[in-house]
């Protein structure tokens, strides 16, 4: 009754960490400022994403996880460790559980790394889940019936698309599109429309003010500062959900097409129950305007969106972290 447990969503732009009982206690950019000198962690998480694009030579604010999986191994276990700690306040006696949600596509070597990392920053055992299982989980899609559910899980790295049955995945797609590609995309467009330069923060307000997957009736509009690519000086224009529409057109087919495959792939009997019951959408890309409308419209299929999608995969990690022999078919890799 003393170990403590924890589950964590390793996301590409923000790690949430769940405490069973406590619900969800750290939700905080994946962003890690190091010191170049001495390669020394100075901040971690809403503090160090505040200094991206604007440190000095000597410090450089990184994102240790990239599509989902370990870029950066030591980074990765200093930010676990920090995230850990603070979850489970200063001092804690006995080492914790900890269950980590990973992508669906991930390897066995990336798997590993995972693990090892959870190990080195302080865990008793480690546990590896794939995030359409636990997502699926937090979206309170009862995963252990018979029956076919599908699941699209988008976050900020990759888009995890799966049909779920008797508590496995029956088939799976993972594509490399989510909310840093779409803010890449945005910033790159206005580049070249409006020969404006803005940052991924000012592009990532943009596509959640006025953002929009389909043409609005009424478009979105809004002010953005940047530097004139021409002049060099500062300069504002009016960007509208349009503008970010056309932006999104090649992320958003490669998306739908990803989609199409999977249900493709899917066995009849299966596709039926999904015709019945719908997608599920969850993850923080989710929330982007007229996704779900989108995805309905290109594959026949009714879209929503979870309750809480940003909250679905670390809610799910932790109910299985709380019931592992019910879920443990569901566990990649232990340690």
């Amino acid at each position: 009754m003393w170990i403590k447990k924890v589950a964590i969503d390793l996301g590409t732009t923000n790690i949430l960490v769940h405490v069973p009982k406590r619900g969800i206690v750290v939700n905080e950019p994946s962003v890690v400022a190091i010191s170049k000198e001495d390669r020394k962690v100075l901040a971690v998480g809403l503090e160090a994403k505040e200094m991206i694009g604007r440190t000095p030579d000597t410090i450089i604010a990184e994102r240790p996880l990239k599509d989902g999986v370990i870029a950066n191994y030591r980074t990765t276990e200093a930010m676990l460790r920090y995230f850990i700690n603070k979850a489970l306040g200063g001092v804690h006696l006995f080492r914790p559980e900890v269950m980590v949600a990973v992508p669906a596509g991930i390897s066995s070597t990336e798997r590993r790394a995972v693990i090892d990392a959870a190990m080195a920053a302080g865990a008793r055992a480690a546990y590896i889940i794939k995030e359409p299982i636990v997502a699926a989980i937090g979206s309170d899609i009862p995963i252990g019936s018979a029956s076919g559910h599908m699941i699209i899980d988008i976050g900020g790295g990759t888009a995890e698309i799966a049909v779920i049955s008797l508590g496995g995945i029956v088939s799976w797609g993972s594509v490399r599109i989510g909310g840093n590609r779409f803010d890449a995309s945005i910033a790159e467009h206005i580049r070249r429309k409006c020969g404006l330069a803005i940052g991924e923060q000012r592009s990532e307000d943009v596509k959640i003010v006025v953002g929009s997957a389909m043409f609005m009736d009424k478009p979105l509009s809004m002010d953005v500062r940047g530097r004139d690519m021409i002049s060099g000086l500062p300069k504002t224009i009016t960007v509208t959900s349009d503008d970010v529409t056309e932006a999104l057109q090649h992320d958003l087919h490669q998306l739908v097409e990803a989609i199409k495959e999977v249900l493709h792939k899917t066995p009849p009997e299966l596709s039926a129950d999904v015709m019945d019951k719908g997608i599920v959408m969850s993850g923080g890309s989710s929330l982007l305007r007229n996704l779900d409308e989108l995805i309905a419209d290109a594959t026949g299929v009714p879209c929503y969106v979870a309750d809480e999608p940003l909250l679905c995969v670390a809610k799910g990690t932790g109910i299985a972290l709380e019931n592992l022999e019910s879920y443990k078919r569901s566990i990649l890799a232990t340690k």
